[in-house]
This record gives structure tokens, sequence and C-alpha cells, in this order.
């Protein structure tokens, strides 16, 4: 398992004004990707959803703060978008093929992750089990993404590459990282 490492950057002209740096590793081994992502700066420019007493599946989470992964079989149009909100919540998406037949994928039913949080910096780490959407051996292709909600209401989509004329982390050739 070799991890490859990322680093975002924001949507072309929605600039940086908390002045942040993301970046982290994803690897895979057989059937569980291992994603660390970090966000470095002055976070309180940021708006961050507090922890959940009992963090769980929700939906719209890209609303707020939120890490985003989005994965599919370098071989099918279907892929799988991943949310993790640094309040614990979370949840998982199945589509058909680019933004249809969207519905929560119901094989993951939890997705514990852990979130760490310092004056300067913001960390996601998560073992995620994949074995039950995406058989072992199948080439993934993949992107982070990070969305950034600032103190002010202010809001950012970050990733590897923005291959579209609006945020849109959606769109396959935006799948940047393989994972073998």
């Amino acid at each position: 398992m070799n991890p490859i490492r990322f680093f975002l950057k924001p949507f072309p002209g929605e600039g940086n004004p908390a002045g942040v740096t993301i970046g982290g590793t994803i690897a895979r081994r057989a059937d569980t990707l291992s994603v660390r992502c970090e966000v470095r700066g002055d976070l309180s420019k940021l708006s961050i959803p507090a922890a959940a007493e009992t963090p769980r599946r929700r939906d719209r989470l890209w609303e707020e703060t939120c890490f985003e992964l989005f994965l599919g079989a370098a071989d099918s149009d279907a892929y799988w978008e991943i949310n993790l909100s640094p309040s614990g919540d979370w949840n998982v998406y199945r589509f058909t093929r680019y933004r249809e037949g969207m519905r929560e994928e119901t094989d993951i039913t939890s997705l514990p992750f852990a979130v760490r949080r310092d004056p300067e910096a913001l960390l996601l780490t998560a073992e995620i089990g994949i074995g039950k959407i995406v058989p072992a051996g199948k080439v993934l292709a993949a992107t982070v993404a990070v969305v950034i909600r600032t103190s002010d209401g202010g809001r950012s989509h970050w990733a590897p590459i923005h291959p579209a004329s609006r945020p849109d982390f959606h769109r396959r050739d935006g799948f940047s990282l393989t994972l073998p």
C-alpha cells in the first residue's frame, strides 16, 4: 500500500480568503481506503461544524465545510460520493452515471472516521471499507475534494484539478487519482 499524496487548490476565481492549504494522502489496501486530509492555516476564519454528540448519516453536508471523496471503478460509469463532516456526520451516495441515479449507498451502514482540531490545523483520517461496493482488484479512479465555508459566509471548492468552468467534483475527468 503506497499512499498517493495530493494537494488541493481552490476553484479558479474563488480565491483563498481564509489563507489555508489543503493536502493529504490516499491509499488502497484490498477492500479498504485510507484517507488523511489536512486543512492548515488560521482556522478562526473558517466555519467548522461543531462535533455532533451522536454522529449519523445526514444529507446536504456539502453546504458547510465538508471533506468529500469521489470514486468509481475505472471501467464503469457508476461512482460513489462520500461526505465526511468535521462534526462526525457522514453519508455515501451511489450514482449510476454523471449526476444520475443518486441514492444513499445502503451497503455502507456506518462510516467511522476521526477529526482532530487545533488552532492551525483540521485533520481528518479515515479507514473506509469499500469491499461491499467495489470488489478488490478493480482499478479505482478517485478525487478528494473539500468545501470550505468561511466565518463570513463565503464558500470555496477545493480539488486537485478543476476541469470545468464551474466547481463540479462529479466530473470523471476530475477523478485524477488512480488506485490499483
